[in-house]
């Protein structure tokens, strides 16, 4: 078989250029992981902070403003719960319920609008949350504009675990 040298100089860029964006493309993935990794310690230190503050603090609500703005239409938007456990190993309920709206809404709609609405966990004794609690909410396009305010509450063991914490919700129109 004869090459020309034009084919095996081709040959050999070709074979470079893979190499090359084979190097970028492990660099652009290592870069990636890195950065999330940044960015979950930032998280968690920033979650430690909230709960260092305070030492008797059992409930935080994420964002700390305890209000959230949503346009109709708007789905898998929330807020997070973070429950730090004061005691004992065990296994945490939480519910969030509707207690008030502005807008006619009956409650019972309101807390339609929530998926992920309760649930239980397992905290080991002096620990947050591992994972985050998200509450999420699914806003038809049918909701009209309101304020529902939310109310948190965590139970350990079937107790109360600490006072109730509420959230309101502002939905605007489009």
């Amino acid at each position: 078989m004869e090459m020309t040298i034009g084919t095996m100089v081709t040959i050999v860029l070709l074979v470079a250029v893979l190499v090359m964006i084979l190097f970028f493309i492990t660099r652009i993935t290592e870069t990636g992981t890195t950065a999330i990794e940044g960015i979950d310690a930032a998280v968690r230190n920033e979650i430690n902070n909230l709960f260092s503050k305070d030492s008797s603090k059992k409930i935080e609500l994420i964002p700390r403003t305890r209000q959230i703005t949503l346009k109709k239409g708007e789905n898998n938007l929330g807020f997070g719960i973070m429950i730090r456990n004061t005691g004992e190993a065990g296994s945490f309920h939480y519910g969030v319920t509707a207690k008030e709206t502005n807008c006619g809404m009956r409650l019972p709609e309101a807390d339609n609008l929530i998926f992920g609405r309760e649930d239980d966990v397992v905290i080991p004794a002096g620990s947050v949350t591992e994972a985050d609690i998200m509450v999420r909410f699914d806003i038809p396009e049918t909701t009209p504009p309101c304020r529902i305010r939310y109310a948190v509450d965590i139970e350990k063991a079937g107790q109360p675990y600490a006072s109730s914490i509420s959230m309101d919700v502002l939905i605007e129109g489009e």
